[in-house]
């Protein structure tokens, strides 16, 4: 490398690359990943696997993952390469889910989300006698089993409670049944379970068990953020040959020129034609799929609507943006992980592997309709569901003071702070998930 190279901070890796700062080091590479510099984002990779590990400290695992995210990256834009390393998957496996269920377990964020949302629905439908909860991922028995419990000391008598529970495994929604129906049966508590097998962009409200007179309470926790993703279509527009019939035209032009060489040139296009760029007319484009879920919703007339989403804005921005912004949000959830979780626990290794990994490679990695972690901070979320024809609903201050003896039960560092009547939940003051309640307005 020339002394006039721009890119000094490799140069200063060779002499000490161990005491370099791994974040820096990180920033540095997604530069030239991209400005499609490749040659430079390989020896960058390179160094950051020699200062980085799945095992070492928060800062140490969190660059492991946006590293590997970065280096598929590149690879992406030879699709049949990554499709040979990526097989496609078309429903959540057992890992998946038991990540997800390690997520609930470890951190305090789905039980805050579901000791509020519970309280909500008991205060709503004091007075019901017919409760329909449509469950948008209903996936951990914890949460309804605590309903179950609480209503069954209501006074004048619980409700019938009918609960539709929406899951794209049947295995998941079958350990629901079993477990939902033990308990009731056991306290001898009115309730009936239907299951639905269905990805969430798939949901047929119009056709959901929901009939007349019963009151309606939708949840969703860490679910709506994935239909922001821009169709299909919408991408088409962009390029209408489509990215693999480009990669071809370039494959074919590739002459002489070495590997490295076409990749470079390829991550410069690429970028460019990038859907989520700044300077693309979709940049500030709302997602149909979105309009078309809340009307759906809206429809059901529901008494009672909470939401749970990551507090972080990674929709719409380009590719440094986004990564600026995820490693914000993503080094506090290391942080608390390691804080509250020992750094032997293989439960931690599998779910910053495959919960908290692959939501950082679906950042990285991917663009337009395949990239479905598209977080969003609360504010949007309210206007959202303000133009789709819903209106806020207070939380509960019993709700708040449960909360409040959860969190300290993991740590001090762990609280959470009231905005615009929705409630954040917070690491070391720095919001991570927001609560919102909302109910159909007239």
């Amino acid at each position: 490398m020339d002394s006039g190279s721009p890119y000094q901070w490799l140069r200063e890796l060779r002499r000490d690359s161990q005491s370099s700062n791994p974040v820096s080091l990180l920033i540095e590479c997604a530069k030239c990943v991209a400005s499609g510099s490749i040659k430079h984002a390989d020896i960058g990779l390179e160094y950051i696997s020699q200062v980085s590990s799945p095992d070492g400290n928060a800062v140490q695992r969190m660059v492991t993952y946006f590293s590997k995210a970065l280096g598929y990256k590149i690879v992406k834009q030879l699709p049949g390469v990554y499709k040979a390393l990526n097989s496609s998957k078309t429903s959540l496996s057992s890992d998946d889910i038991h990540a997800q269920k390690y997520f609930y377990e470890l951190c305090p964020f789905l039980k805050f989300s579901y000791l509020i949302t519970n309280q909500a629905i008991v205060e709503k439908m004091e007075f019901e006698k017919v409760v329909h909860i449509i469950d948008l991922h209903c996936s951990e028995p914890a949460q309804w089993i605590n309903l179950i419990q609480t209503l069954k000391k209501r006074q004048g008598g619980p409700p019938h409670l009918k609960i539709t529970g929406i899951h794209e495994n049947k295995e998941v929604l079958d350990q629901m049944s079993f477990h939902l129906t033990t308990e009731a049966g056991n306290l001898d508590f009115p309730l009936q379970f239907n299951p639905i097998v269905s990805r969430l962009e798939d949901v047929d409200f119009e056709n959901l068990p929901v009939k007349t007179g019963e009151a309606v309470a939708i949840t969703s926790a860490l679910q709506l953020h994935s239909l922001l993703a821009i169709d299909d279509e919408m991408v088409g527009k962009i390029s209408p040959a489509g990215p693999s019939s480009i990669n071809m035209q370039r494959a074919v032009q590739m002459g002489q020129r070495t590997f490295a060489d076409w990749l470079e040139r390829d991550m410069i296009n690429a970028y460019i034609l990038s859907p989520d760029s700044a300077l693309s007319p979709l940049f500030l484009g709302a997602s149909p799929k979105m309009g078309i879920f809340l009307n759906a919703m809206r429809k059901l007339q529901p008494k009672l609507l909470v939401i749970t989403e990551q507090e972080s804005n990674l929709n719409g921005c380009n590719l440094m943006e986004r990564i600026d912004r995820a490693l914000y949000f993503y080094s506090s959830l290391f942080d608390c992980l390691d804080s509250t979780v020992t750094r032997t626990s293989v439960e931690r290794q599998k779910l910053e592997s495959m919960l908290l990994g692959e939501q950082i490679k679906n950042i990285i990695t991917c663009e337009g309709a395949d990239r479905k972690e598209r977080h969003e901070k609360v504010e949007k979320w309210i206007r959202r569901l303000e133009m789709a024809g819903f209106a806020k609903v207070p939380l509960s201050n019993n709700g708040r003071i449960e909360a409040t003896n959860l969190l300290q039960r993991y740590s001090h560092k762990y609280k959470f702070k009231e905005e615009n009547d929705c409630l954040l939940v917070c690491w070391s003051d720095r919001p991570l998930f927001s609560v919102s309640a909302w109910s159909f307005r007239r």
